[in-house]
């Protein structure tokens, strides 16, 4: 038995019927470069079941003590069935892009059972009529509860189904994996309530860990290298507020070589920049044409990953956040990039002087049944629309493979993330990189985003002002305004003694003094 983490089991408690706390990937594949040209489901099957002592997480289920008075414990599930984990339907013709986004918005909007290993894959069959795609494709569409897995740890799960050719040589996996029991309520109970006298202790530790953190911050506050001027609320949006059960997905690509090449248009900018200029960009236009745009920044929660050189392979959760404005209230792309470069590395810097490990510590001491309750609570009474969000949406990037990889043979042609919203946050947009393209796919409740194809257009619009901007960039203000002042010192004003003239002397053209004369004239 594997206890979680605090931060793992907010995950957990955080679920309810509306909002599931599952992330989720859509891979696209073409079996033209399978064995025979073709891929069918039973060995779609059998590879996945050959490849499942490749990551802990395919066959550990969830355990939860009675009343949430501690947290959960992974176990290896006696019960395990990959026939319940993998499904296989079809799109109906013409399968185009917008069916897939449809189905699999509807795939992520279902709860887990939670009573189960938490993931999930489902064949789409039938990607027989989407732009830039062979006919015959096929999406895998995953879902992965977020207390399993975040973005780095579902690294393993990809790679333990994924080749790095296609001729699907089988593995020399050592699967030692073994059923555990059920472990009884009174055993339960009792872990509990051990880990319950040593709670002070992790308090103490955490404190303690945490201050020389606080002083660093205090210090750098005080001489002005960390700002402190934009750490306030965000502005309320239509993606603020108490979500429903429903959910909208969609995506749009971009080539990696032109962000970078946008990145070199501002000094220090980096990929991670470009992309929140874009998504700033995006959300601009898209609030602006139904007149919802306020008139500060919105900002937005980007996930960072603390995980340690030996951690790669751990299970669970090992992230802080940051908060970044968006520079949705500038016009100007390349402005709207400085500003969010500017938000990014000061937030950094704040979160590095506190410490981004130390942040995720304090999770823990979090009493469980407290967390469950307030949850629950929150959303019941409808909170998330009485209050201003502490940021407006999330942002999270997930660094994919630099080389084609190959699921049963069959190449990926592309690659999309899933998140998940809830109450006060009903919008997530996931970063995903594949060979020499970078993807902005979002998850989005589907009451505050109707028309998630505005949206993708509108990040498409971002994209290309900005690659336009970066390529033809406007000349400096500063060498414009220095042709009046040369001016200024040819004329014959620059004399000391003509200013200190009274006004009845001073030489003025008779053209002007009657066009002041006209002027006056109506008043």
């Amino acid at each position: 038995m594997l206890q979680l983490s605090g931060q793992d089991a907010s995950f957990v408690y955080l679920e309810t019927p509306h909002t599931p706390m599952h992330i989720g990937s859509v891979g696209i594949y073409d079996p033209s470069t399978a064995p025979g040209g073709f891929v069918r489901f039973k060995d779609i099957l059998k590879f996945i079941e050959s490849r499942l002592g490749s990551a802990r997480s395919f066959r550990q289920r969830l355990v939860r003590v009675p009343f949430d008075l501690d947290h959960p414990y992974w176990i290896e599930d006696p019960e395990f069935d990959i026939e319940f984990h993998v499904r296989h339907i079809a799109l109906p013709k013409p399968g185009d892009w917008r069916q897939l986004c449809i189905q699999v918005a509807r795939l992520h909007s279902r709860p887990m059972d939670l009573a189960k290993p938490l993931w999930e894959f489902t064949i789409v069959e039938g990607l027989d009529n989407v732009e830039g795609l062979p006919p015959g494709c096929f999406a895998l569409v995953s879902k992965v509860h977020h207390a399993a897995i975040d973005g780095m740890s579902g690294v393993e799960m990809s790679a333990a189904v994924h080749d790095l050719d296609a001729s699907m040589r089988p593995r020399e996996v050592k699967d030692s994996w073994s059923p555990e029991s059920m472990p009884n309520v009174a055993e339960l109970l009792m872990r509990s309530y051990f880990n319950s006298l040593r709670q002070p202790m992790r308090v103490a530790e955490t404190i303690g860990r945490s201050l020389p953190g606080m002083a660093k911050l205090t210090m750098s506050v005080s001489k002005g290298e960390i700002s402190i001027a934009n750490t306030k609320l965000a502005p309320k949006t239509r993606f603020n507020g108490k979500v429903a059960a429903h959910r909208v997905f969609d995506a749009a690509p971009f080539p990696l070589k032109d962000i970078r090449a946008i990145k070199d248009a501002v000094p220090g900018a980096t990929v991670n920049d470009v992309i929140l200029a874009i998504v700033g960009g995006g959300l601009r236009g898209y609030l602006e044409a139904k007149g919802e745009l306020p008139a500060e920044s919105l900002t937005a929660m980007a996930p960072i990953s603390v995980r340690a050189e030996g951690e790669k392979a751990a299970l669970g959760n090992l992230v802080s956040a940051m908060v970044v404005g968006l520079g949705t209230h500038i016009a100007d792309p390349l402005e709207r990039l400085a500003h969010v470069h500017a938000e990014a590395a000061n937030s950094k810097a704040m979160t590095g002087a506190v410490g981004a490990r130390t942040l995720t510590d304090y999770s823990q001491l979090i009493p469980s049944g407290l967390a469950g309750l307030a949850a629950r609570l929150y959303t019941r009474v409808g909170a998330a629309n009485a209050h201003a969000p502490v940021f407006n949406c999330v942002v999270t990037n997930v660094p994919g493979s630099r080389v084609p990889l190959y699921f049963c043979g069959a190449k990926m042609v592309a690659m999309y993330g899933l998140g998940p919203v809830f109450d006060s946050m009903g919008l997530i947009n996931t970063i995903y990189s594949y060979t020499d393209t970078i993807a902005i796919s979002f998850t989005c409740d589907r009451v505050m985003m109707p028309d998630p194809d505005a949206y993708a257009a509108s990040l498409r619009e971002a994209f290309e002002a900005l690659k336009v901007a970066a390529a033809n960039p406007v000349p400096p203000a500063v060498p414009v305004a220095a042709k009046p002042k040369a001016a200024v010192k040819k004329a014959p004003a620059a004399k000391p003694k003509a200013v200190a003239e009274p006004a009845a002397k001073a030489k003025t053209p008779a053209a002007p003094r009657k066009r002041a004369a006209k002027a006056k004239e109506p008043a």
